[in-house]
């Protein structure tokens, strides 16, 4: 598969919550981390998704925040990927950082460089990844 969506993360399925309208799906990342989606009945019924199922999530680099010191804040987004910034290419407008997350997983977001200034973002420092439940798209193989 070749689809445009920076962020492509591997893992399995470990809960299916279903409400009347959408459910929320659990997948676990290789390093234990877990990213939560939510989608249709109708899609998770159609993906076949349930406990131990093997799934991608997809994730555009643009809905994607970068967090460096939460200060006990709590956030509505059901995601936040703590990791190391493993690399960071500034342009003139906007930033793409790379978060290193444990297990190999890394997660790309596209941020503006002035946001890379006020963050005191750095190549080995800490950062949060974080977006929200209903940015990620689920994929099952075919």
């Amino acid at each position: 598969m070749k689809i445009s969506a920076r962020n492509q993360f591997q893992g399995k399925v470990e809960t299916v919550k279903a409400g009347a309208v959408n459910s929320e799906v659990d997948l676990v990342l290789p390093g234990g981390q877990k990213i939560v989606a939510m989608v249709t009945n109708e899609s998770a019924k159609s993906l076949g998704l349930k406990a131990g199922t093997d799934a991608v999530a997809l994730v555009k680099a643009s809905s994607v925040l970068v967090m460096t010191d939460s200060s006990g804040l709590r956030l509505s987004a059901r995601n936040c990927l703590a990791g190391t910034v493993k690399s960071l290419t500034l342009g003139p407008v906007n930033a793409e950082v790379t978060i290193a997350l444990a297990g190999g997983a890394e997660v790309h977001a596209t941020i503006t460089h002035g946001a890379v200034t006020d963050l005191g973002l750095k190549e080995g420092g800490a950062a949060t990844a974080v977006f929200k439940a209903p940015s990620v798209i689920l994929g099952v193989p075919a």
